[in-house]
């Protein structure tokens, strides 16, 4: 019965990110293959494209409205997002917590893709 419980909760553990296993990235270029292994969930893919769109679209908003309270749903718009995906459905730690700038430059270059039909939808 333990051996069961302790199975269990590996299988529960994000497989992928961890403070210990996250290598260290010279380059976005480096880093971009790991961000997308990162994002083998199709869902939480499609979960990052929505929260990029809104983020881009709020950002937009603020800009040509001069709202700039907008400014500060952008975290929520694009973490919130993102990170029901990899909690709920890739069961991964984001890469943002160990590599941030890389991180938010991959939303956006796999947005791109996604829309380029270089990843699937």
């Amino acid at each position: 019965m333990a051996e069961t419980t302790t199975d269990q909760a590996r299988q529960a553990e994000p497989e992928s990110t961890s403070a210990e296993t996250t290598p260290r990235f010279n380059s976005f270029k480096e880093f971009y293959p790991f961000y997308l292994n990162e994002h083998s969930n199709l869902t939480c893919r499609r979960l990052h494209f929505v929260g990029t769109a809104l983020v881009i679209g709020l950002l937009l908003t603020a800009l040509l409205t001069q709202n700039w309270a907008l400014l500060a749903v952008l975290p929520v718009a694009g973490y919130g997002f993102a990170w029901v995906g990899h909690f709920f459905f890739e069961h991964n730690r984001p890469a943002t917590f160990k590599n941030p700038l890389y991180s938010l430059w991959g939303d956006f270059v796999m947005f791109k893709d996604i829309l380029l039909g270089k990843i699937e939808r």
